[in-house]
């Protein structure tokens, strides 16, 4: 997926060794102004990027509503849908997405991803069958979905010369977080507007509706990808193919898939017998409880938010505030503690968005005075177009969300950083590809949600809200305290870092 480096700088004709750049300001705009001259195809891998994880987005968090109110699922059933069934699926496929990229180009996987993704949101659009829209939607767009995260990145690195990689990268992250605020938008705005019509006999549900939604944004990535040039890996691929026949490519594909799935097998019974492997292991499953609280603004916030907050409540544009604040936290705290070893800042880190979460586990009478002031007013008037008298929640809602950015932007990117500090020479990829487990782990937390959700927050009866977000806020608390109780059997030395561990 990035052995391409080379081939990017001489297809840009860019040299090899990077010039100095300006200091101050005018270094800041120097490290944008190197994408002047880049690729058509870059800009396009900008384009689908902010195109995929809108439809994506849109989906995640239409995904439990409509799998209780079209479906017919209870809140457990469709917790454990999205946290057990949904959620993993796409995190397994994505692991042996690139195996096949390396068999078929990554254009062509581009296509055959939005193809399947195509497939799939069709089905979810017309279909309230619940075997139907699982096997035949939910399931192949969770492999669709899957195909384009390691194609996105490796195409950001094909496509971008060597001094224009880094900005390229910060620039992906940067969309994939525009597409999160899009997607809360377009979410708000289809079930405010709530309308019913009929075409040809059908009438789509408003969750059907924000489906039809992002089945037609993944419509447009089509010409998007058309426009893209082939490498010069994929045209070497296609040489390949010409001169093979067609079933024989088809078990080339199946066979790179196989013998990647072989191999991740033997390099994981490799790791196993490292003792560092048991330090990151235990470290991973500690933070899998802060991507927990994470997943849970798309599958337990919105039917939260329909409960206690009223019907259609912008739960989308409060789940903005984080995707807004880490926009511009990340780079700037980055900046500010890059001196510091990566376990103290995932430690610190931790801690303030576990703090943020117990925000939400108040008392609601603690928060009415300044629900009823200027900024309750700007909130909830203004920013999130409630009508009426401001509910309590939203702005402990808004107030979590921004703490537990703040803490989110401290320890997520230093995750990634520490994997790979800890890691053995020569194993730094194999490490960094264990980063996928906090992410599996918390989607398999979540799936316990709708248990959680059923039993505080039911759709009908008492409910108890702040009993729910304190169990929430203290699963939370168990990835700072855990990395702090059993630092010295996991923290490891840093490459780098004179802290001792």
């Amino acid at each position: 997926m990035r052995r391409q480096a080379k081939e990017n700088a001489a297809a840009a004709g860019a040299p090899d060794a990077l010039p100095p750049l300006p200091h101050g300001f005018a270094g800041f705009l120097a490290k944008f102004s190197v994408l002047k001259n880049a690729q058509r195809e870059l800009w396009l891998t900008f384009l689908i990027k902010f195109l995929i994880y809108t439809a994506y987005s849109i989906t995640n968090k239409t995904m439990v509503l409509w799998l209780s109110r079209d479906l017919g699922f209870n809140d457990q059933a469709a917790g454990a849908l999205v946290g057990w069934v949904w959620a993993p699926a796409m995190t397994v496929f994505t692991l042996l997405a690139g195996s096949l990229t390396d068999a078929i180009g990554l254009r062509r996987t581009f296509f055959l991803g939005v193809a399947i993704c195509t497939f799939a949101r069709s089905v979810m659009v017309v279909t309230t069958i619940p075997w139907l829209a699982l096997t035949c939607g939910v399931l192949p767009l969770a492999v669709g979905e899957a195909l384009g995260t390691p194609v996105l990145l490796a195409a950001t690195r094909i496509y971008s010369t060597t001094q224009q990689r880094s900005i390229s990268f910060s620039i992906i992250y940067m969309v994939m977080n525009i597409g999160y605020v899009a997607a809360g938008w377009i979410f708000d705005y289809v079930r405010e507007l709530n309308v019913s019509f009929t075409f040809f006999g059908f009438t789509p549900t408003t969750h059907q509706q924000l489906f039809l939604v992002s089945l037609t944004i993944e419509i447009v990535i089509f010409p998007a990808i058309y426009f893209l040039r082939r490498s010069e890996e994929d045209k070497s691929r296609d040489d390949e193919r010409a001169a093979a026949a067609t079933g024989g490519f088809l078990w080339h594909i199946v066979g790179t898939v196989r013998q990647s799935a072989i191999d991740t097998i033997q390099l994981f019974r490799q790791l196993v017998g490292q003792s560092a492997f048991a330090r990151i292991l235990a470290f991973f499953l500690l933070i899998g409880f802060l991507k927990a609280i994470f997943l849970q603004m798309d599958y337990v916030f919105p039917k939260f938010g329909d409960r206690v907050l009223g019907p259609h409540a912008p739960v989308g544009k409060l789940a903005n505030i984080n995707a807004i604040f880490i926009i511009v936290l990340v780079p700037t705290i980055g900046a500010l503690t890059q001196r510091f070893a990566a376990y103290r800042m995932v430690v610190i880190g931790g801690a303030i968005c576990a703090a943020g979460v117990f925000i939400m586990a108040l008392p609601t009478a603690w928060f009415t005075p300044l629900a009823n002031s200027w900024f309750g007013d700007w909130l909830g008037h203004s920013y999130l177009g409630v009508t009426g008298n401001i509910h309590p929640y939203y702005v402990m809602a808004a107030l979590y969300l921004a703490v537990f950015s703040v803490g989110e932007a401290f320890y997520s990117p230093r995750v990634y950083e520490y994997a790979a500090a800890i890691a053995p020479p020569g194993q730094e990829a194999s490490y960094g590809a264990l980063a996928y487990l906090p992410f599996l782990i918390g989607k398999l937390l979540v799936g316990t949600a709708g248990w959680i959700l059923a039993a505080f927050c039911p759709a009908e009866g008492p409910r108890r809200p702040a009993m729910m977000w304190l169990i929430f806020a203290l699963a939370a608390s168990v990835a700072p305290i855990g990395l702090i109780v059993f630092r010295r059997y996991i923290r490891v030395s840093e490459a780098g870092r004179e802290e001792p561990a």
